[in-house]
């Protein structure tokens, strides 16, 4: 990996660029090799999850940071929004656009390339629950079936993921097989798995 590492650096020498050793991350997924990596005669840090292009990429595989790092992303952008929501002028069908638009396009923002769970959609839905339950200005103990709610105006948080990732199939599918995505997606990998239960894929 060093000696790739070393070669990628001279590639992009070529083109006038440098890599950033301070800005390098290295994620080491099953192995035992401990040897540090290098760059410029500087040690890259070892971490277990980074952050690219607005998504967190963990070393465990799983989505659990990313789902959690959306919330917290989502929560501040339906916040800004707050007294737009308390406000009596404007329509629920407008307030509830505004949610789709701005909160909800921010908390499933890469969801396609998610492994989603059970738990990770319960999470997700009681945020959306819990952010239409203001908008509507529905409040505990009133319990209001969700078709109720004015949510039965847009798909369920589960059925959204699953079309984006039908999306996102259909668009790397279509791409030439020397696509880097269709690579990966068409990738055999060899040898054997370890015992016990294999863990949920995308």
């Amino acid at each position: 990996m060093q000696t790739k590492l070393e070669d990628l650096t001279e590639k992009v020498k070529n083109v006038g660029l440098v890599i950033n050793s301070k800005k390098t991350m290295a994620l080491r997924i099953n192995t035992t090799n401990t040897d540090p990596f290098t760059l410029s005669g500087e040690a890259i840090e070892d971490v277990d999850s980074f952050t690219y292009l607005g998504s967190v990429v963990a070393k465990n595989g799983g989505a659990a940071q990313d789902v959690s790092q959306r919330i917290r992303k989502a929560n501040g952008a339906f916040v800004r929004f707050y007294l737009l929501w308390k406000s009596n002028r404007i329509s629920t069908r407008t307030k509830l656009c505004i949610f789709c638009s701005n909160v909800k396009s921010v908390l499933l923002y890469g969801s396609e390339t998610w492994k989603v769970t059970k738990t990770i959609t319960s999470k997700l839905q009681a945020f959306v629950n819990r952010c239409l339950r203001r908008i509507l200005n529905i409040h505990w103990p009133e319990v209001i079936p969700t078709k109720n709610s004015g949510q039965g105006q847009e798909s369920e948080v589960s059925m959204q993921i699953k079309w984006q990732k039908w999306k996102w199939i259909g668009h790397t599918l279509r791409k030439g097989n020397e696509a880097i995505e269709r690579e990966v997606l068409d990738w055999n990998l060899q040898g054997r798995r370890k015992r016990g239960r294999p863990r949920q894929t995308w």
